[in-house]
């Protein structure tokens, strides 16, 4: 595909000019599928991703470490606190919202990050280049005036979701989708069999794959969880598993 024939040439001459010249350069935000396919590149210098949160979707690549350029450079990511200037008359907004209204300023999406949402103020992860265009000019969001300021984002945006417990068949990925989001494991494999779910940032290339501790699944139009392990097997020989939920 002509696209991702760009992306790699793309990210290739990232991470060349990253192992050249021994200095950090950075992609813009990636989505999962990008993500993806940075991962099955074989790529001489080292990197890392990098959104903001460690629950980010969209991800900045780094090209370089500290052994590679003798420094440290954070990602040029800015966090800004997008908040209406009277909640108490403000409409409830939703991500939509405040994507629509970004889209609105004429802003590439490859410029901006995830957008989380907590007590109905908005949390924006951009990079750097983007952030004082945006406080500038974004004046409200749906028919809500807001204020924007760059920002740390709260501690509850930092914190993992509550561990919650599902019963399970096996540790399948399309078993686990399945419980998460209530679907049927004949939906949960569609998904999948649709490249529509990610494993710890890679497409998830089948429905019986394994799930390892720790790994995070993201799947399209629904959301993402994080697999905690198993917590005990139940009488009839299921398993209860651990998951931590994003909203």
């Amino acid at each position: 595909m002509e696209n991702e024939a760009l992306l790699k040439n793309r990210l290739t001459e990232l991470a060349g000019r990253a192992w050249g010249r021994g200095t950090w350069v950075f992609s813009e935000f990636l989505t999962l599928a990008e993500q993806d396919t940075l991962l099955r590149l074989r790529l001489e210098c080292p990197f890392t991703l990098w959104g903001g949160l460690p629950s980010s979707e969209r991800k900045v690549a780094c090209f370089g470490s500290e052994a590679l350029c003798g420094y440290v450079e954070p990602p040029p990511i800015t966090c800004l606190r997008i908040e209406p200037v009277l909640q108490k008359f403000a409409d409830a907004l939703s991500h939509r919202d405040f994507l629509g209204s970004l889209m609105a300023l004429g802003i590439r999406r490859e410029l901006l990050g995830d957008i989380e949402i907590a007590d109905n103020v908005g949390y924006l992860f951009c990079l750097d280049s983007i952030a004082p265009y945006i406080t500038e000019n974004l004046a409200s969001v749906r028919r809500t005036t807001v204020r924007c300021v760059p920002s740390t984002p709260p501690e509850t945006l930092s914190s993992p979701p509550p561990v919650t417990e599902l019963v399970v068949a096996s540790e399948r990925l399309d078993a686990a989708v399945a419980a998460v989001y209530r679907l049927s494991r004949a939906q949960a494999q569609e998904l999948i069999e649709k490249e529509q779910v990610f494993l710890s940032g890679r497409l998830a290339l089948s429905p019986s794959a394994d799930l390892q501790e720790g790994a995070i699944v993201s799947v399209r139009h629904y959301g993402r969880f994080q697999y905690e392990g198993i917590a005990r097997e139940t009488k009839k020989g299921r398993l209860r598993i651990c998951v931590r939920i994003w909203a």
